[in-house]
């Protein structure tokens, strides 16, 4: 039985996960939850009442967090890209990638995001302000410390490049990478070319019209 995706093709952390999945040619089920009304979402909710995604089941056994379910699929769906090293200090430093990019760059992304949906007199400035400031010092960080590695722990691909992409490649539509950061550009431009990634760009790209800052005409 193959597992099933709950999950929307523009949605960062569902694009992390399908990453993980297009990586090792993991055949799943994708329920998409694009649409109002759609029966995909009440299923979604009546087995995750918190009504986040993705969301992973697999032989009646439901995974929730983009994370989880990548090391999941790794244990129980294993392929030819291993995204969590077997040397224990290695999977440590990949992990605290991938939480690198969720916490100071994802959800800085997200803030900034979340403001400009809700009402205008309801808007923070403020918060607005702080989330960019901390993609600054996050762009800061990746430049000066990627060196001259290919991906984000090195020479393999990871989970720290699944939280990476989607992350890197959303936050430069809301706020752009500098060209002072050359090693970052370069390093979201290679994960760009990444074809696991390029898919999930691609089955995004009807959805565009969703980001509410305006999606760049580009990527």
């Amino acid at each position: 039985m193959t597992p099933t995706l709950f999950a929307h093709p523009f949605s960062s952390y569902c694009q992390k996960v399908l990453i993980a999945l297009h990586e090792n040619a993991t055949r799943f089920e994708y329920r998409n939850l694009d649409g109002r009304d759609n029966p995909a979402m009440r299923e979604l909710e009546s087995l995750w009442p918190i009504k986040k995604f993705p969301l992973l089941v697999d032989q009646g056994r439901v995974v929730v967090e983009a994370s989880i379910i990548i090391e999941y699929l790794q244990i129980h769906h294993s392929g030819p890209t291993r995204l969590i090293p077997e040397d224990a200090d290695c999977a440590l430093e990949v992990r605290k990638l991938d939480r690198f990019f969720d916490n100071y760059v994802h959800a800085p992304l997200q803030n900034i995001v979340s403001d400009r949906l809700r009402p205008v007199e309801h808007r923070d400035a403020f918060g607005v302000d702080q989330a960019r400031k901390m993609l600054d010092r996050a762009y800061a960080w990746i430049e000066s410390s990627m060196g001259d590695r290919e991906w984000a722990n090195g020479a393999d691909f990871s989970l720290a490049d699944c939280a990476a992409a989607p992350a890197l490649f959303y936050a430069d539509w809301a706020h752009p990478i500098a060209p002072s950061f050359p090693t970052l550009l370069g390093y979201r431009k290679r994960l760009l070319a990444r074809p696991s990634f390029a898919r999930a760009v691609e089955e995004a790209r009807p959805y565009r019209s969703y980001f509410p800052l305006g999606a760049p005409n580009r990527d």
